[in-house]
């Protein structure tokens, strides 16, 4: 995963960085793997805007992923390794051996032509999904589910990754990529190795149009809204705007949001940071 710079010859190139797509096969996506994407401009069924800063942004078709991996024991062999639109991470279309097609999310260092599989009994190799009851301790591990057969959740973006820790009874210890650590239940499936594009992080759009071509509309800042319109705005010449908090009066920094009665909260063994 390399980045790009560009000479300045442009002021939208100053400060541009962003991927070589050096790790990218082929540009032509599987058709029968495509599913229309519709956007909806922030616009509720009423034709409202109920979200602001999304509209515009270029035509996108959405990538029908393999979260489930319940494809077990048959091998499959990775054809190409692609950009989605729809997420930071890289995808891989694997064929499998009878004759089927699927997307998956492509870990850091899946190759063209390397074979993938899930199941029981399987190796703990780059691409393979495993129980967590068979996974080796400190592996690194993405793709995780939360529920039996529900599908991966968790550790889906670019470079994050989590790690299982050990086994307690019917659970498995996993430290997620936030800081927590927590039990998920053994018979949970969970792929080797981390998410690909970890420099995604890194990259700089460069220019706001950019941002368009992404369907993100400019975002004007509460400092410099009338106190109508925002609990920072208002205020003589350039005030700081008092506590940060959102347009609806919710603090933004250190007040917590999570449930204090939630009921997955007895499976956390240590919060997130």
């Amino acid at each position: 995963m390399a980045l790009k710079k560009y000479k300045p010859t442009t002021p939208g190139q100053r400060f541009k960085i962003i991927s070589a797509y050096d790790d990218i096969t082929t540009n032509k996506p599987e058709k029968s793997l495509l599913a229309k994407k519709k956007s909806s401009g922030g616009r509720n069924n009423e034709g409202r805007m109920t979200v602001r800063n999304i509209g515009g942004g270029h035509k996108q078709k959405y990538r029908i992923i393999d979260f489930k991996r319940d494809k077990e024991g048959v091998p499959g062999i990775v054809k190409t390794i692609e950009y989605d639109p729809n997420r930071t991470a890289r995808i891989a279309l694997v064929n499998y051996a009878d004759g089927d097609k699927r997307y998956i999310i492509a870990p850091q260092g899946l190759k063209v032509g390397q074979k993938v599989i899930s199941g029981k009994g399987v190796a703990p190799e780059v691409g393979n999904a495993m129980y967590l009851s068979e996974v080796p301790f400190g592996t690194v591990i993405h793709n995780i589910e939360l529920r039996p057969g529900q599908g991966a959740k968790m550790a889906r973006s670019a470079g994050s990754y989590a790690q299982l820790m050990t086994r307690e009874g019917k659970f498995a210890i996993i430290k997620m990529p936030s800081g927590e650590t927590r039990m998920i239940l053994l018979t949970c499936k969970a792929t080797v190795g981390m998410v690909s594009n970890s420099d995604h992080q890194l990259e700089k759009s460069g220019k706001a149009g950019r941002r368009r071509w992404l369907g993100r509309r400019p975002r004007v800042r509460g400092v410099a809204m009338n106190p109508v319109d925002h609990p920072m705005g208002g205020g003589e010449g350039r005030s700081s705007g008092g506590h940060p908090r959102s347009r609806k009066g919710l603090p933004a920094k250190g007040y917590k949001t999570r449930a204090r009665k939630k009921a997955s909260s007895k499976y956390i063994i240590e919060k997130r940071k």
